[in-house]
């Protein structure tokens, strides 16, 4: 699985099965649209569940006292009918027809005419309806492609339809504005579980965006706020707070604490070793004195870089001038041999002092641990890849490599690796200063085995300063043209 950020080209080998599902098993929704769809699905179940509750309690009594309304209309237009003479008769139907949209027709053997039952609700209006009227009625929604709400009766023998508006029942059988309303609902609570889950969740995004300033080693960079309402927040805001406060001040005094022992060791090491050169008359055992100071001494200078204020100036810097500069102090060794293919017009964004120092315990590391097999002597290769305006630069050795199991461990400081890379003369603080310098410079360290055979292999990832072509590159110090697999 690659690193985030590294291109396929620097990638690892392929992770074991465990270390695949426990990946696996970490993805999956973020706690927002997690809240957002437990608060979406309650307000949604609870808006169908009062609607339902309205259609039982409400709807249908509404629906039925309707019903007996057109029923008590029929009643009475029945009943004025009958005890109408012929000729008010006809004022009647006319003043029904204009006054109430009421209108009265006689009821023909070949009327064509569609029941008033296409929904539960209509069935049960049209038995309230016959159950008011008479086991004779009729009630349909059609007649002769005509809609309306129509009932049919009897006067004297004879049939006639009734027909009046529709809207009379359709006000409680449902129709668009019903669905409108329901659409607006669900709107309305998807928008506000959207606001409810931002805001319960608000909180817990500022802790785990402090958290990661506190990892990255910014105590101060992201305080939570400690006049929040919530009281609970607040508490944890304030804990948070200060812990951060507290680790800071740790930082501080280990940083004061490393940096002042150090420097207090110089002063009788440098005594020290110069009553060795003026007192001991044997020319070997004062060689080997030299050496255990000057070893001394060089523990001593890990601790002071270890020490050392995180703030960086970042600026562009030319990398193959950075490289060529740490090769240049290993040229005239005979156990190392270094070969580097930069880009001359190469830039990345760094602190060049702190760039030029993470190359060179790299190179140091590589020639203390990495010598090849049989023969003594350190080989390591320099090249670099880029990748979406980043920069790649790979620092490989040829020597036995690391096991599986020590390599997450080599960044820690004070660790020193197995067998076959243990000539332990330094405090086993190199490779925590480098991660630790890089990190500083927006960057990131990755150790691997060479997927090659043997070797052990440092992949540092840098921002590019200018995306600018490559013209040439740099080979132990001399101008060639640029590997094209560089």
């Amino acid at each position: 699985m690659p690193l985030e950020g590294l291109p396929p080209s620097a990638s690892s080998p392929q992770k074991s099965p465990a270390r695949r599902k426990r990946r696996r098993s970490g993805t999956g929704l973020s706690l927002f649209w997690r809240t957002f769809f437990l608060l979406a699905l309650m307000l949604l179940g609870s808006a169908l569940a009062w609607y339902q509750l309205f259609r039982t309690l409400e709807h249908e009594p509404r629906a039925i006292q309707s019903a007996r309304q057109v029923a008590s209309l029929v009643n009475l237009s029945r009943a004025a009918l009958i005890h109408s003479d012929a000729i008010a008769r006809i004022s009647l139907i006319k003043t029904l027809a204009e006054q109430e949209k009421v209108r009265i027709a006689p009821h023909e053997p070949d009327d064509r005419f569609t029941l008033f039952d296409n929904s539960p609700l209509e069935q049960r209006i049209s038995e309230e309806l016959v159950a008011r009227l008479g086991p004779g009625t009729l009630v349909a929604s059609r007649v002769n492609d005509e809609p309306g709400l129509w009932v049919g009766f009897s006067i004297e023998g004879d049939s006639y339809w009734l027909l009046m508006d529709r809207s009379r029942v359709s006000a409680v059988l449902g129709g668009g504005a019903w669905l409108l309303w329901i659409v607006g609902l669900c709107a309305t609570s998807l928008v506000g579980a959207a606001l409810l889950a931002r805001l319960i969740n608000r909180p817990l995004k500022d802790l785990a965006v402090a958290a990661a300033s506190v990892r990255s080693g910014d105590y101060v960079g992201h305080r939570l706020e400690e006049n929040v309402a919530s009281r609970e927040v607040r508490e944890v805001n304030v804990g948070f707070n200060r812990m951060a406060d507290q680790l800071s001040q740790i930082e501080l005094d280990r940083a004061r604490m490393l940096a002042g022992i150090s420097h207090d060791l110089r002063t009788p090491l440098a005594r020290l070793r110069l009553e060795t050169e003026m007192s001991v008359p044997d020319e070997q055992a004062r060689e080997h004195m030299a050496a255990d100071i000057a070893q001394v001494d060089s523990i001593i200078n890990k601790f002071l870089d270890y020490a050392r204020p995180e703030e960086v100036e970042m600026h562009p810097v030319s990398l193959a001038e950075v490289i060529e500069g740490c090769i240049y102090p290993f040229s005239t060794r005979e156990d190392i041999r270094i070969n580097a293919t930069i880009p001359l017009d190469l830039r990345v964004m760094a602190d060049e002092v702190e760039l030029g120092r993470v190359f060179s315990n790299l190179i140091e590391n590589a020639r203390r641990y990495g010598k090849t097999p049989g023969t003594g002597i350190t080989t390591v290769d320099i090249s670099t890849n880029l990748h979406e305006g980043r920069v790649f630069v790979r620092v490989r050795d040829h020597g036995p490599g690391v096991s599986a199991d020590n390599l997450p461990k080599l960044t820690r400081p004070f660790f020193r690796g197995d067998s076959a890379r243990t000539e332990a003369t330094g405090a086993g603080l190199g490779l925590s200063i480098v991660v630790k310098m890089v990190q500083n410079m927006g960057g990131l360290l990755r150790l691997t085995n060479s997927l090659e055979g043997t070797g052990l292999v440092a992949t540092i990832r840098l921002q590019q300063a200018t995306a600018q072509p490559q013209t040439g590159s740099r080979r132990n110090g001399r101008s060639r043209k640029a590997d094209p697999q560089a």
